[in-house]
């Protein structure tokens, strides 16, 4: 059977900005948004503490309550693509680029089947390793989804992390059906369309 890992870089525009000017983004406030373009403006990413105070990722800048004091990062994406370089270089020091396939600049799915009895770790050790790794190396945090496809490790992802301790959701074929059957919103689920 096969074992697909797929890591997300929490908030990554966010964390990065709140990374290069020293700051927690689970303590701080911060949008990235080009505050140049008007109160309509997009916000790029929120940082966790934003999100935990109700604002949303994509927001725009007027929809955030004006009780809310943060800082404004103007989008670097020459950073944000740098960050994401030297973080995949973290994932080359375990894993076969082969093995690896980049979904978007924050996320990417890999085939860890061979590396299970390489590195004599089940597939939550292993995981944890990297995910320490870029913390340790660059103050990023990542969450990451665990299955038997490529398509249930999205959803683990997507769905499952967001809920535990550790950033690490697990499904397989079973569990999905058990717990995720009748999951509502259905547009939690990756590719279906909002």
């Amino acid at each position: 059977m096969s074992t697909y890992i797929c890591i997300d870089l929490k908030t990554f525009f966010a964390s990065v900005e709140c990374v290069e000017r020293g700051l927690d983004p689970f303590e701080t406030n911060l949008v990235v948004a080009d505050p140049s373009r008007g109160k309509g403006a997009i916000c790029l990413a929120v940082s966790p503490k934003m999100k935990m105070l109700g604002v949303k990722n994509r927001c725009r800048i007027y929809e955030i309550p004006s009780n809310i004091k943060y800082i404004t990062a103007v989008p670097r994406m020459k950073k944000y693509i740098e960050y994401s370089s030297n973080i995949f270089e973290i994932y080359l020091k375990y894993f076969s680029s082969n093995d690896i396939h980049i979904y978007s600049i924050d996320e990417a799915f890999i085939d860890v089947t061979t590396y299970l009895k390489y590195y004599n770790m089940d597939v939550v050790s292993l995981v944890k390793m990297v995910m320490k790794d870029v913390f340790d190396t660059y103050g990023i945090t990542a969450t990451a989804g665990i299955g038997t496809n490529m398509y249930l490790t999205k959803v683990a992802l997507d769905i499952m992390s967001k809920h535990s301790p550790t950033n690490i959701g697990i499904l397989d074929e079973e569990k999905y059906k058990k717990e995720l059957w009748h999951h509502k919103p259905l547009t939690d689920f990756w590719q279906i369309g909002r």
